[in-house]
């Protein structure tokens, strides 16, 4: 067992409540630069997609943005776009080769810990062609992150909530972000110090973290999970754990409401139930599983 996945579970319960918050397009309004702005220029020129870039960024922006794959790992969303783009009449009108991912979606089966810090070991003992393009697509990505994304302040909401929830519950940022890039944001606005511990992807899955820092340790009525696309409602639901969603496109509402209702609700132990379920139900309209083209 690493060392990150031990210290999640060596984690020690403080406060009688847990709350985990996601970063990307939850906690900071960074899902559409990120993905516009890092993630599909470095798809399109990394997979050769030049000749349908059109189709690619819709197909990357659905994958990513506007549908229930929303804040999948990247490596999976690679995946997932190159599946549709496959299908897309423009690809197979213009002769546009699709590239391999065969050797990719095989790691992505057996590999639990899905990032640069396993790809890269995986390539030097594997040199595949599917796995070097996915490495480099991904060393790509992050370096404009680093150079693009800044000055992105957490929701106006965040850190009075923050600063409400810390006094009843142990805080824990639950994420697929790379650590490294969620120590940056949280630090740079004055944030990191109201979490007792950053998850990003190098510690496993969303599911994984709060099964690890969580489940065992809190009731599990008084276990949190906050997040902004279904990836996270998942990691909640598999550890029978509550969920509160910030719906993508009405995000400071979410956040007012969970500001003005949810916390307390939470914490008064009136939370599941309908209240919950009218939260859920909204957030499954928000986010179709189909394709504008494909309908």
């Amino acid at each position: 067992m690493s060392y990150l996945v031990r210290e999640l579970k060596d984690l020690k319960r403080e406060k009688d409540f847990f709350i985990g918050f996601d970063s990307d397009g939850c906690v900071f309004d960074s899902m559409e630069i990120k993905q516009k702005e890092c993630f599909c220029p470095a798809f399109v020129n990394n997979f050769d997609m030049q000749g349908a870039a059109k189709a690619a960024r819709e197909t990357w922006e659905f994958v990513n943005l506007y549908s229930k794959t929303r804040g999948v790992n990247r490596f999976l969303a690679v995946i997932r776009a190159l599946e549709l783009l496959k299908e897309r009449r423009e690809v197979i009108e213009r002769g546009i080769a699709s590239p391999s991912f065969a050797g990719l979606k095989e790691w992505t089966g057996r590999e639990t810990k899905l990032g640069e810090a396993t790809l890269g070991p995986e390539v030097e003992r594997n040199p595949h062609p599917d796995l070097q393009r996915a490495l480099a697509w991904s060393k790509d990505v992050t370096a404009a992150v680093k150079k693009i994304v800044r000055n992105l302040p957490p929701y106006p909401q965040v850190k009075g909530i923050l600063e409400r929830a810390v006094s009843q519950a142990d805080l824990m940022v639950v994420s697929q972000t790379p650590t490294g890039d969620l120590e940056r944001e949280w630090a740079e606005h004055g944030i990191a110090d109201f979490v007792r511990i950053i998850a990003g992807q190098e510690r496993g899955t969303k599911s994984e973290h709060l099964e690890y820092a969580a489940v065992g340790k809190y009731d599990k009525d008084k276990i949190l999970m906050i997040g902004d696309a279904p990836g996270d409602l998942m990691a909640a639901e598999s550890n029978g754990v509550l969920f509160f969603p910030i719906i993508p496109g009405s995000e400071e509402q979410s956040w007012d409401r969970f500001r003005d209702e949810g916390l307390g609700k939470f914490f008064a132990g009136t939370y599941a139930g309908d209240f919950q379920d009218d939260l859920l139900a909204a957030f499954d309209a928000a986010l179709p599983e189909k394709a504008p083209w494909q309908s």
